[in-house]
C-alpha cells in the first residue's frame, strides 16, 4: 500500500558522513570469543583424573595467583573431605606460598585458618603445630592491616589451645614482644593477647606471671598502648577477683582516668563503669562517684569524644550510683543530662551545631531515656525530663528522632498511668516526614499502642482518640505512596493488634475501609497478604453480626466475584490465611463455597492457583459432619479431573490428588491431635465472642425496658397521689353540709333511744332484709345513689353508740364483713398489680424466641388465676354492700 515506505534502496546506507562509516567499519570488525589465549588457556588447564588434594598441591606449587588464592579459601572444605591428607601434604605448601605472598594470598590463608578453628572442623590437639606456627610467624607483619587479620587468627585460636601450649608458644614470645624495644605495634598485639590469655588460667597463675607485664603495659610511654592494655583490665579483674584487684589494679585505674590523652581517659572511664557492678558501697562512693562528678563539672572542657562515652554509659552510672548519691548529686547528674539531651542546639547567633558527635550524644540520650525516667521516678517526669523528651522527639536530626522512636516504647510502660504526657510526642513521630522515624516506631508499635489504649479510662486519652487514629491512618497512606513495601507490611502487620484495643464501631468505620483498599488495589504480594491477615483479624474480632456479614460478603463481591481475575486470585490468598485464623466451623460456613465455585473460573491461574489450594481446604473439613462440603470439594476435583485442558492445571490437579490421597495418612496423629486442640479453642473464642454480643443485645434491651418501666411507675405513682388528694377533697365537701348530718344524727339518737329487746329486734331484721331485698330489685338505681350515705351512717352509729345491745351486734357484724371486704380489696388490687406485671414480662419476654412457649403458658395460668380472685372479689365486694345495705336499714 505505501511501497516507498516498505523498501529501502541500497545506495542509502552509503550516505552519510565519514565518522558514522567509520563507525559502521568498526562493528564490523571480528570479535575476539574469549580473553585468554590458547598459550594461557593450556596454563590453566588441569588434568580431570586428578583428586582434589593432589589438583591443590599441583596448583599451589605451579598456578598463577588467581589459581592459589583459589585453592587456599577452599582449604577448609579439604579439611573437613579429608583433614590427614590435607595437614600432611596441603598446608605445608601453603606455608611455603605465604612466604613472600602478597597481601591477597595472606588475607586468604588468615581467613581460612580463622574459619577453621572457628568450626571446630579439626581435633585442635593434633595439628597444634601446623596452623599456631604459621599465625605466629606473620603475626608481626609490617602491613597492619595483615598484621591484625593473622592476630585475630590467633585470638581465635587461644580459645581452643591447651593450657600448656598456650605458656610454651604463646606468653614465652609474649614478654619478650611486650618490651619497649619491640615496635608499638607488637606491644599492642601483646595487651590484647594478654587479655584474651588470662580467661584461661587460674588467680593464682595470673597475679604471678601476667600481673607484672599488666603493670609494665599500664605505663609504656605510648598513650595507644596504655589505652590498650586499660581495656583488658576488666577481662584481668573478672579472673583474679575485686578483693585482690582492689588492691592490684584499682590504683593503676584511677591514675589512668586522669592521664593526660584523652583516648586513655576515655578507656579507663568505660572500664570503671563495667566494673562498677562487682564494686561495693565503698568503692562506688570513694572512686566512682568523684571520677562521675568531675567528668560532669568539667564537661564544657572535656574532649568530645569523653562525653560522648559519658552519654552512652550515662543511664548505667545513674542506676548503679542511685544509692551512694546524695538528692544534691542527682539534682546535678540530672541537670548534666539535661544539658547533654540539647548538645549542639545552643550554639551562638541560634544555629545548630552539626557535629557529628553532638549528633551522637543525643542519640546517646534517647538510648538511655527509659534508665533516667526510673532514676528520676514516673511521678516528677512532667517536671523534670519531659521537656527533654520532647526536644528530643522534635530534635532537627533525623538519627535523633529515630532514636527517640525506638526507645518510645520503654518511655510509655514506665509511665504507667501518665501515658496522656506522651501523646503529643507520639503524634509527633507518626507524622514525621521521615520514614525512618516511622519505621523506628513501627518495631514496637504494638507495645505502645496497648500501653497508651489501655488507659481508655482517661478523659484526656478520650479527646485525644480521634487525633491518635487520624495520625495513624496518615502514617499508612504516607507509607502506602513511598517504595518501601517492606514497611508497609511491616506496619500492615502492627495494625492488626487494634482488634484487640479498638471498640468494633470505631474500627469498622475508620480502619476496616482502607484495609479493604489496600488488599483490592496494592499491587505488591507481600503488602496484599499482610492486608488480608489484618482484615480477617478485624473480622474476627468484630462483635457485632451486622458488621461481621456486611465484611464477608464485601469480600465475596469484590474478590471472589470480581471482575479481574487478580481479585480472585487474591480472594484464594485471603482463604489461606482464613484456615490459620478462623476455626474450621467458620471458615467452612463462609469461605469454603466461594472458594469451590472457582472451579468454574475462565481464567487457567485462578484454577491453578485452586489446585494448589484444594490440600488445605480438604484439612479443614471433618466427617461425618462436613459430608455435603466433601462431596462439592470431590465434585470440584472430578471436574478438574475430567475437563481441565491447560496442562499446568492438569498436571498441578494430578498432584494434589495424590496429596488428597496421603492426607489422612501421612499426617502425624500427635499432629493432628494438636491442630484439633486448636481449632476447638478457636471455636471457643469464637462462640464466646457472640454469646457476648448477644448478652450485650440483650443487656441494652432490658435496659430500655426497666428505663420505660420506671416511667410507667413515675406516672402510676403520680396519678394514685392525685386520686387520694381528690378523696380527701370529696370527703371534705359533705362535711359542710350541716342539715344533712343533723337529720342523720337525730335519727340515729332516736333509735337508740327506744326501749327494745334483742327477739323483736331478731324478728324484725329479716322482715327488713327482705323489704330491701324487695325494694332494692325494684330500683336499684336508688340503692347505689344512697351507697355513701349508708356506710357513713353505719359509721357514725358505731362510733356513738355505747349502752345498747343492738348497735353492738350491728357494730361487731358489719366490722368484720368491712374487714373482710377491705382485706379482699388489697387482695384484689395486689393480684391486679401482679397480673400487669406478668403481662409486662409476657411482652418482654415473648422477644426471647427460645421462651416464647413457657412464658405463654405461665402467663395463661397467671391469668386465669387473676380472673378467679377477681370473680370472689366481686362476690365479696357485693355481699359487703348487701350487709351495709342491710345493717341501714335495720336501722332506719
Amino acid at each position: 500500500m505505501f511501497p516507498g515506505r516498505m523498501t529501502l534502496s541500497p545506495p542509502s546506507l552509503l550516505c552519510g558522513p565519514p565518522e558514522e562509516l567509520q563507525e559502521l567499519a568498526f562493528i564490523e570488525r571480528p570479535i575476539r570469543r574469549s580473553l585468554k589465549t590458547a598459550e594461557e588457556i593450556d596454563q590453566l588447564t588441569v588434568d580431570e583424573d586428578l583428586n582434589d588434594i593432589e589438583r591443590a598441591v599441583y596448583l599451589l606449587s605451579v598456578g598463577q595467583e588467581v589459581q592459589r588464592v583459589s585453592v587456599i579459601s577452599n582449604l577448609p572444605s579439604l579439611v573437613r573431605q579429608n583433614p590427614a591428607e590435607t595437614f600432611r601434604r596441603v598446608v605445608p605448601k601453603v606455608r611455603e606460598v605465604l612466604n613472600g605472598a602478597s597481601v591477597e594470598i595472606q588475607l586468604a590463608a588468615a581467613a581460612s585458618f580463622l574459619t577453621i578453628l572457628q568450626d571446630d572442623i579439626i581435633l585442635i590437639h593434633t595439628h597444634t603445630y601446623s596452623i599456631l606456627k604459621t599465625v605466629l610467624l606473620h603475626l608481626n607483619h609490617r602491613d597492619t592491616v595483615l598484621s591484625n587479620a593473622w592476630l585475630e587468627t590467633l585470638l581465635s585460636a587461644i580459645n581452643a589451645l591447651p593450657k600448656e601450649t598456650i605458656k610454651q608458644e604463646v606468653l614465652n614470645p609474649l614478654l619478650y614482644q611486650s618490651q619497649m624495644s619491640h615496635s608499638v605495634q607488637a606491644r599492642l598485639a601483646s595487651c590484647r593477647i594478654l587479655g584474651k590469655v588470662a580467661c584461661k588460667f587460674d588467680s593464682h597463675t595470673v597475679k604471678k606471671e601476667l600481673l607484672p607485664l599488666t603493670r609494665s603495659l599500664c605505663e609504656d610511654v605510648e598513650s595507644e598502648v596504655r589505652a590498650c592494655m586499660c581495656r583488658q583490665l576488666e577481662s584481668i579483674t573478672r579472673t583474679i577477683g575485686m578483693d585482690d584487684a582492689r588492691t592490684e589494679l584499682l590504683p593503676e585505674l584511677v591514675e589512668l582516668a586522669g592521664d593526660e590523652e584523652s583516648i586513655v581517659r576515655l578507656a579507663a572511664f568505660d572500664t570503671i563503669i563495667n566494673l562498677m557492678e562487682m564494686m561495693d558501697g565503698d568503692d562506688r562512693l570513694h572512686v566512682v562517684v568523684p571520677m562521675v562528678m568531675a567528668v560532669c563539672d568539667a564537661a564544657s572542657q572535656v574532649d568530645e569524644v569523653v562525653l560522648a562515652s559519658l552519654s552512652f554509659q550515662f543511664g548505667k552510672l545513674c542506676s548503679g550510683l542511685a544509692g551512694s548519691l546524695s538528692d544534691e548529686q542527682k539534682s546535678r547528674l540530672l541537670q548534666r543530662f539535661k544539658l547533654m539531651c540539647v548538645a549542639g542546639l545552643q550554639t551562638e547567633a541560634n544555629q545548630i551545631d552539626g557535629n557529628d558527635k553532638s549528633t551522637l550524644i543525643r542519640c546517646n540520650c534517647c538510648y538511655n531515656l527509659p534508665t533516667m525516667v526510673v532514676f528520676v521516678d514516673s511521678a516528677h517526669f512532667q517536671s523534670e525530663l519531659h521537656p527533654s523528651f520532647s526536644s528530643l522527639c522534635s530534635d532537627p536530626e533525623v538519627s535523633v528522632r529515630q532514636s527517640a522512636a525506638a526507645s518510645f516504647h520503654q518511655v510509655v510502660k514506665l509511665l504507667i498511668s501518665n501515658t496522656h504526657m506522651v501523646q503529643k510526642e507520639l503524634l509527633l513521630l507518626l507524622q514525621d516526614d521521615a520514614l525512618e522515624v516511622l519505621d523506628a516506631l513501627m518495631n514496637h508499635l504494638e507495645e505502645t499502642l496497648e500501653t497508651v489504649l489501655s488507659r481508655g479510662e482517661n478523659l484526656t486519652l478520650d479527646n485525644k482518640l480521634p487525633d491518635l487514629l487520624s495520625a495513624l491512618l496518615l502514617a499508612e497512606q504516607r507509607v502506602g505512596c513511598s517504595l518501601r513495601w517492606r514497611l508497609h507490611e511491616k506496619l500492615l502487620q502492627r495494625y492488626s493488634c487494634l482488634a484487640r484495643l479498638l471498640p468494633g464501631e470505631l474500627l469498622h468505620q475508620s480502619f476496616s475501609p482502607r484495609i479493604f483498599i489496600i488488599l483490592t488495589t496494592n499491587k505488591v504480594l507481600p503488602v496484599q497478604k499482610e492486608a488480608a491477615r489484618t482484615f480477617c483479624t478485624f473480622l474476627r474480632y468484630n462483635r457485632k453480626q451486622e458488621q461481621r456479614q456486611e465484611m464477608m460478603e464485601r469480600l465475596v463481591q469484590a474478590l471472589a466475584l470480581g471482575r479481574s481475575y487478580w481479585n480472585r486470585l487474591r480472594f484464594l490468598d485471603v482463604c489461606e490465611v482464613a484456615t490459620e485464623i478462623f476455626s474450621r466451623k467458620y471458615f467452612n460456613k463462609h469461605f469454603l463455597i466461594p472458594a469451590l465455585e472457582l472451579v468454574h473460573d475462565p481464567v487457567a491461574n485462578v484454577r491453578y492457583k485452586l489446585c494448589q489450594l484444594l490440600p488445605r481446604l480438604r484439612s479443614s473439613l471433618r466427617l461425618p459432619a462436613d459430608k455435603l462440603l466433601l462431596q462439592k470439594l470431590d465434585f470440584c476435583v472430578q471436574k478438574l479431573l475430567c475437563r481441565e485442558k491447560d496442562k499446568d492445571v492438569v498436571a498441578t490437579i494430578r498432584k494434589t490428588v495424590l496429596e488428597l490421597d496421603k492426607l489422612d495418612l501421612s499426617e502425624p496423629f500427635q499432629k493432628r491431635q494438636e491442630r484439633d486442640l486448636l481449632d476447638q479453642k478457636k471455636e471457643k473464642e469464637e462462640t464466646l465472642l457472640l454469646e457476648m454480643l448477644e448478652r450485650q443485645q440483650n443487656d441494652g434491651k432490658l435496659n430500655s425496658e426497666k428505663h420505660t418501666e420506671r416511667k410507667r411507675r413515675d406516672s402510676k405513682t403520680s396519678l394514685s397521689s392525685t386520686k387520694s388528694m381528690s378523696v380527701s377533697s370529696s370527703a371534705a365537701a359533705p362535711s359542710s353540709s350541716k342539715e344533712i348530718r343533723k337529720a342523720k344524727l337525730s335519727r340515729s339518737r332516736s333509735l337508740s333511744s327506744q326501749p327494745t329487746t334483742s327477739k323483736p329486734v331478731n324478728s324484725d331484721r329479716p322482715l327488713k332484709v327482705k323489704d330491701l331485698s324487695s325494694s332494692s330489685g325494684s330500683g336499684k338505681s336508688s340503692m347505689m345513689s344512697s351507697k355513701d350515705e349508708s356506710l357513713r351512717t353505719t359509721h357514725f352509729t358505731m362510733t356513738t353508740q355505747s349502752t345498747s345491745s343492738m348497735p353492738v351486734l350491728i357494730r361487731s357484724k358489719t366490722t368484720s364483713l368491712l374487714d373482710r371486704a377491705s382485706t379482699m380489696d388489697h387482695r384484689t388490687g395486689t393480684l391486679d398489680h401482679r397480673n400487669n406485671m406478668g403481662e409486662h414480662r409476657t411482652s418482654t419476654l415473648d422477644q426471647r424466641d427460645h421462651r416464647t412457649s413457657t412464658l405463654d403458658q405461665r402467663s395463661k395460668t397467671m391469668d386465669r388465676g387473676c380472673g378467679v380472685k377477681e370473680s370472689q372479689s366481686r362476690r365479696l365486694s357485693i355481699n359487703r354492700k348487701s350487709s351495709s345495705f342491710s345493717v341501714q336499714s335495720g336501722r332506719d
